[in-house]
């Protein structure tokens, strides 16, 4: 069975204090009764953070599996997807102090693609035999780049992973 859906994320950074919404779609695949594989793209399309934005759009691609068995029209299901997220350089000039390490905001001012793992749980739920509701709930591990003084202002000498927590909703057909 395959599916697509349209998805909206919710992305809640604890290394800047800040959520950030997004956009994408998923399209998914069950080879068998409790295993799917799924890829997922989405775009973060606002200035993050807010205040002192240091990037501009931010895409995120992740690439996995979830595991669950369905009961009647409910499939509660973990998932594990490793991928990627890419900050968008800086949507205006990004004033930055010259110290060794720099802050992570600066050291992505510029660009740069992270590697992210996203691990979470959720449930799905059947509407009809082709259409479905589902939502999410996960842990999306961040790694940023080292040396840097990080959103709590520790010096970090080597790359690091950060949490965020990551909810998102989604809605779908399959086929």
């Amino acid at each position: 069975m395959t599916e697509l859906a349209l998805v909206v994320a919710i992305a809640l950074s604890g290394q800047f204090d800040a959520a950030d919404a997004g956009i994408g779609g998923r399209v998914g695949w069950h080879p068998g009764r409790f295993v799917g594989l799924e890829a997922e793209l989405g775009v973060y399309p606002r200035d993050f953070p807010r205040r002192q934005p240091f990037s501009g759009a931010r895409v995120e691609g992740l690439f996995g599996m979830t595991v669950g068995v369905r009961s009647g029209r409910l499939r509660p299901f973990a998932r594990l997807r490793p991928g990627f997220v890419r900050v968008g350089e800086s949507p205006r000039p990004f004033a930055c102090i010259r110290i060794f390490p720099p802050p992570l905001a600066c050291e992505l001012a510029s660009g740069r693609t992270l590697l992210a793992l996203d691990a979470g749980a959720g449930v799905e739920i059947g509407l009809t035999p082709g259409t479905f509701l589902r939502f999410d709930v996960g842990d999306r591990a961040v790694r940023y780049p080292g040396p840097v003084f990080d959103g709590e202002r520790v010096i970090r000498q080597h790359p690091f992973f950060s949490h965020e927590l990551r909810l998102a909703g989604s809605g779908g057909v399959r086929f």
